[in-house]
């Protein structure tokens, strides 16, 4: 059902009071602390202490102009486009394993370096796979609920996908877009039973290839004792522990933190959490965790909305943007504080980094797209029947 008319579609743009605020809040707190956590840095790489706050700043202003580009662009062209995207999203990280195109960091060919940026390009392909999966389920919905094979048909091409993200290697991300694909689909209505056994084939599978993988079974076991090697393989997680016990309640002080001093590695990017357990303390970490608690709330409740509205695109494009958000903070802040093993993924719209900056920026103005448009629909509806879609 989509009732907008082409006047409304025109009309002025609904913003979701909330959800600005929570998305503000995090993209400013997270910029204070990648200049706190790496001015030090930049006078050792360029002798300009602010290199990678000015950096920042440009990756925040061409992820608002990609967003603004992304929020008035109506929800049906990237439900016709979701199948192309995710296309291009496999070239992109087949052009990134090409030697001489794909740049390698710290032994991983994850970026493709475009006009002196890096693009992490399994960012991208997070976004597209929320978009591709939401028109999947729309357009399969009773074969996703009736029968296996409904399941298996999207995974086959989700698995082509995580290979080609286990061979640069990116563990983490091919684990976040298995768990996007599997989340809206549980969600579309899946059988409970093929679910739980759809998730322990994942989970079996996820399991052999941490134990088959050297580096990766190294830390699994760093991570259950960190202190046994903390010069080595449980140097990180020793030092980002070390920043949460330095921190208390209140913090040593913005600015104050000494973990970030060349102990704590990745401390703008990665690690950037510990840096905030340090300095703001167990006050800081709690404004984190309720910021991000909030946004996947209202993430949610959007996607809620637009169902009882009849969008099912829509919804499950909200959906899948709320367990990304979800998940890979919940993953960013279980490394930081020890009680995950220790793995490569940012802290959404805070870390460091100009690809993953501009992409969940993107992810955020879809969102706001999905609620303008869901805004509109109710707007338009009768009384007695509004109240039911109420954002």
């Amino acid at each position: 059902m989509n009732i907008l008319t082409k006047e409304s579609k025109l009309g002025r743009f609904h913003y979701d009071p909330i959800l600005v605020i929570v998305c503000v809040s995090l993209l400013f707190i997270g910029y204070v602390m990648v200049a706190s956590s790496s001015l030090h840095l930049g006078t050792k790489i360029d002798e300009n202490s602010f290199h990678y706050p000015i950096r920042q700043t440009i990756h925040i202003g061409l992820g608002l102009l990609l967003g603004f580009g992304v929020a008035l662009t109506p929800i049906d062209i990237w439900q016709k486009s979701g199948q192309w995207l995710f296309i291009v999203g496999l070239v992109l990280l087949v052009i990134v394993l090409i030697p001489g195109l794909g740049v390698k960091v710290n032994g991983s060919t994850r970026w493709l370096s475009l006009g002196g940026m890096r693009i992490q390009v399994s960012e991208v392909v997070k976004y597209f796979s929320v978009i591709y999966m939401a028109g999947y389920v729309t357009r399969h919905q009773e074969s996703i609920r009736e029968s296996a094979l409904g399941l298996v048909k999207p995974l086959f091409l989700f698995s082509v996908t995580s290979i080609l993200l286990l061979i640069e290697p990116d563990f983490g991300s091919a684990v976040v877009i298995l768990i996007i694909a599997m989340g809206i689909m549980f969600l579309a209505g899946a059988r409970l039973s093929q679910f739980i056994m759809l998730l322990t084939f994942v989970a079996i599978l996820a399991t052999l290839l941490v134990y088959f993988e050297p580096y990766r079974m190294k830390r699994v076991t760093s991570f259950m004792d960190p202190w046994a090697d903390a010069k080595d393989s449980g140097y990180q997680l020793v030092h980002a522990l070390i920043s949460f016990g330095r921190g208390e309640w209140f913090g040593v002080g913005l600015g104050s933190g000494i973990q970030k001093l060349y102990y704590l590695p990745e401390a703008h990017t990665d690690f950037l959490f510990s840096v905030i357990a340090e300095e703001l303390g167990l006050l800081g970490v709690l404004t984190i965790i309720s910021l991000f608690s909030l946004l996947v709330w209202r993430t949610f409740k959007i996607g809620m909305a637009a169902e009882k509205a009849g969008e099912k695109f829509s919804a499950y494009i909200a959906y899948g943007l709320g367990i990304w958000f979800g998940f890979q903070s919940f993953v960013n802040m279980g490394v930081n504080m020890g009680i995950l093993p220790t793995k490569g993924l940012t802290l959404p719209l805070m870390s460091y980094g100009g690809g993953s900056m501009m992409i969940m920026c993107c992810a955020v103005a879809l969102l706001f797209r999905v609620n303008n448009e869901i805004t509109e629909i109710n707007a338009n509806l009768p009384k007695e029947k509004s109240k039911w879609v109420n954002v």
